[in-house]
């Protein structure tokens, strides 16, 4: 059995499962730390494994082209060369492939598009997507979709769903046909549909006749106004299965994934954790921080005095400011180890609260003291 639903919290429809994979299990709900070339930046495995991580993502695009499969399978696949031997999924590169307007052309067929690295030019069907992430070895893997942008008219929003649906079915015939799933990797849905319910609703239906091992809502956080991307998921929740996990793909901030998981979303991923720490902010318990203003020049406290983990024990924002004022890589690694430690633990608090039955309550507590603007409605 590929996922486990062990409880679902009694005021609200937060749930708590296990997902069993290959490299171990993973509890949900989970964030997974964004490792998109390999790595999660300025961290490494051993950061990882302190923190609490229990997967990562990684993209197949990207990884495609640099450094190549040839170097990947030279290496006895992503696990082993990457250092990590707990699950990863891998996005498909999609989302990448799409947002190279000016450089790619659509097809039925599959995509064609010119690499952002050298400009030279690819052809991946989905097919060709499977074959990438067979070679990866990773544990989940997504199948090649066309992720519509924001704002998006009905006719393209429509075409692009077609397409993704169409897309879903050879990889899932072709995630078949080669193996895929006797070597223990498991294949997602991914639900399209832009800002358009109807649209959503069909993608949903259409995937779900297909059957796959999990389910993600995919072509949000593409512009949309938060409230357009959680009315998503009203639109689509009803009808998502509950013995397969479901996955938020690419949200978001602390907030979002609290309210997402009342919702009923098992997963989540984003790069904000370390993108965020490497600009100078930080994630905490009272809400974004920017390290970089002149309130801390002498501010001895730790970034967060509701978190233990090494930055906080050992660092203050003073000294923490002074290595962004002079362009000290420490600096950047510091904030970063932080911020997807909040995320994790915070992960771990969602649970907890789940498990004790009172998710309701922790989900208003902490959009309180996060000072949420997501707090209205719950």
């Amino acid at each position: 059995m590929f996922f486990k639903l062990s409880k679902t919290d009694s005021k609200t429809k937060a749930r708590l499962g296990v997902i069993h994979t290959p490299h171990g299990d993973i509890d949900s709900p989970f964030f997974m730390p964004v490792g998109t070339r390999a790595t999660v930046r300025t961290l490494s495995s051993e950061d990882l494994h302190g923190i609490g991580a229990s997967i990562e993502l990684s993209n197949a695009y990207h990884l495609y082209i640099r450094p190549g499969l040839d170097v990947i399978e030279n290496a006895g696949g992503l696990h082993k060369f990457m250092n990590w031997n707990n699950p990863i999924l891998t996005d498909s590169g999609g989302y990448q492939v799409f947002s190279l307007t000016k450089l790619r052309k659509i097809t039925d067929e599959g995509v064609k598009f010119q690499s952002h690295f050298d400009g030279k030019p690819h052809f991946l069907t989905p097919e060709d997507v499977m074959h990438i992430q067979k070679i990866l070895g990773s544990d989940m893997v997504m199948p090649l979709d066309e992720c519509a942008p924001y704002p998006c008219e009905r006719k393209p929003a429509e075409e692009a769903l077609i397409r993704t649906t169409a897309w879903a079915k050879r990889s899932k015939e072709h995630f078949y046909k080669t193996g895929m799933r006797d070597r223990g990797q498991r294949l997602f849905g991914i639900v399209q549909g832009a800002t358009h319910k109807d649209l959503r609703e069909r993608s949903a239906r259409e995937l779900l006749e297909i059957g796959f091992d999990g389910y993600a809502i995919g072509g949000v956080s593409v512009g949309e106004p938060v409230k357009d991307m959680f009315e998503t998921l009203d639109w689509v929740m009803p009808l998502m299965p509950e013995n397969a996990p479901r996955y938020f793909m690419g949200i978001g901030m602390p907030d979002q994934i609290v309210k997402a998981v009342g919702l009923g979303i098992d997963m989540f991923d984003t790069v904000l954790p370390t993108r965020f720490g490497r600009y100078g902010t930080a994630f905490t318990s009272k809400g974004r921080v920017n390290i970089h203003n002149g309130e801390f020049i002498k501010d001895l406290s730790p970034v967060d005095d509701a978190c233990d983990c090494v930055t906080c024990r050992n660092y203050t924002r003073s000294y923490i400011r002074h290595l962004f004022n002079v362009d000290e890589i420490l600096g950047l690694r510091l904030l970063a180890y932080h911020n997807v430690y909040f995320y994790i633990k915070l992960m771990g608090r969602i649970r907890e609260a789940i498990a004790q039955d009172c998710y309701g309550q922790f989900q208003k507590d902490f959009l309180t003291t996060y000072q949420s603007d997501l707090l209205a409605g719950i």
